[in-house]
């Protein structure tokens, strides 16, 4: 078949493709990897080919997905050493994203059987080995229980190390010293206690994630590229990218997100001053030296622990860097949701605060301060989520940040001014 018979049938291909994917059906996932096969298969055709076709023809989403997990998978296919891969996600409230849909269960998206399946599809014909590190953060509903109980039954089940926080926490030594308990943790002991699981198993490098189906781990060789060819100690994926796929289910803010944003990264200069403008994607991969150094002091161990860990691999001149990828949100039960998104946010900015001082990293101090002394709880976010400063209206994604487009003291006047006006919020 000559290049051009392949161009056809990819673009035959192309027009068969879905404009829709649903994290629940099974099936979909099914289609996605054997489109990602078929594609896969026309070996006259690169990489940069599939996505200016994807480009041109103005491609539908499983299309385009599928050209990211070709990407990956060819390149998994060079790797000619052996390189084994921990994969660590945390378990909160995920009793129904990890089950299977049913008419009980519209949220169920049977993540677990899909990581596994996804990790199989894209380490065959390959010497990448991985294991997986489900961690139960103290989940109500029995998270850990129901990932074992799936696990026995894949073929895969010695590679699932499923644990409990609660089992690791009052050590009084190592990085989770300084948690007493599970019910402490939001997020960030989980992760942390995966990647200690991860770290003595002597993998070569861990992977973040989280527990639902957002990621396709079939993507594993876009964070190992730049760590095997450049280097590179921490990759992080960025959503915001123009080659990352990006699918929101619904627009969780209001227009006063580009006031926390415009907060977040005063604070975290010295990170957003990089051109990292998506700290907490969760699709990141961390070198066993790098993690080694990161965990010796964790600052924080909530939702903030992103940025914590980026400082510290800047603080330890760890290279870093950041790739495109497909994300599509998988927003019915996401902690944000169900917690309450400025909660979520002010444990963020809390967070970044203690990581920018502990780390002793380059950040707005009198910002911080503002943040201290103005914003003590969610409550006084909520007061801001829905209106917007003057000096912001017309803000590029590019300018926020910037203490010249509106300093810290102005926005203490906004702070103050939004508390007077407002009080019922905080009521």
């Amino acid at each position: 078949m000559t290049q051009e018979h392949q161009r056809q049938s990819a673009t035959k291909l192309l027009r068969h493709a879905s404009q829709h994917f649903d994290l629940t059906d099974n099936e979909h996932q099914k289609q996605l990897l054997s489109l990602a096969e078929q594609l896969d298969s026309l070996a006259l055709l690169s990489v940069e080919q599939l996505k200016q076709l994807a480009i041109n023809e103005q491609a539908p989403l499983e299309f385009r997905l599928a050209v990211k997990l070709v990407d990956s998978k060819r390149y998994m296919r060079q790797i000619t050493k052996p390189i084994s891969v921990g994969v660590v996600f945390a378990m909160w409230g995920e009793h129904n994203r990890l089950n299977p849909k049913s008419a009980h269960n519209p949220n169920g998206e049977d993540s677990l059987r899909a990581k596994i399946d996804q990790l199989n599809w894209v380490t065959q014909d390959s010497p990448v080995s991985w294991r997986l590190y489900p961690i139960d953060d103290g989940c109500p509903h029995g998270s850990a229980e129901i990932a074992r109980g799936i696990s026995i039954t894949s073929e895969s089940s010695k590679q699932v190390k499923v644990s409990c926080l609660e089992d690791y926490v009052a050590t009084g030594a190592g990085p989770l010293a300084n948690l007493h308990s599970a019910d402490d943790s939001r997020k960030g002991g989980a992760i942390i206690l995966g990647c200690m699981k991860a770290v003595e198993n002597k993998v070569d490098v861990v992977v973040y994630t989280d527990a639902d189906n957002s990621v396709h781990l079939g993507q594993l060789g876009l964070l190992l590229r730049p760590y095997l060819e450049q280097g590179k100690q921490v990759i992080l994926g960025n959503r915001k990218h123009p080659d990352s796929i990006l699918v929101k289910q619904e627009e969780r803010w209001g227009i006063g997100i580009k006031t926390l944003r415009h907060m977040q990264r005063m604070i975290g200069k010295q990170i957003f001053s990089q051109g990292i403008k998506d700290t907490q994607a969760a699709f990141k991969l961390y070198s066993r030296d790098a993690l080694t150094k990161i965990l010796e002091r964790p600052t924080v161990y909530d939702f903030s622990f992103d940025t914590d860990w980026i400082l510290a691999a800047m603080e330890y001149n760890k290279p870093i860097t950041t790739v495109p990828f497909a994300f599509i949100d998988s927003a019915a039960e996401s902690a944000s949701i169900v917690q309450g998104p400025m909660t979520t946010w002010f444990t963020l900015l809390e967070g970044l605060v203690k990581a920018a001082r502990a780390r002793q990293a380059s950040y707005s101090r009198e910002m911080a301060t503002v943040f201290d002394e103005e914003i003590h709880s969610h409550k006084d976010l909520e007061l801001l989520i829905d209106i917007l400063p003057p000096e912001l209206e017309k803000a590029t994604d590019a300018n926020l940040g910037d203490p010249a487009l509106m300093s810290p003291q102005k926005m203490r006047e906004w702070i103050q001014r939004a508390k007077i006006s407002r009080p019922a919020a905080i009521s």
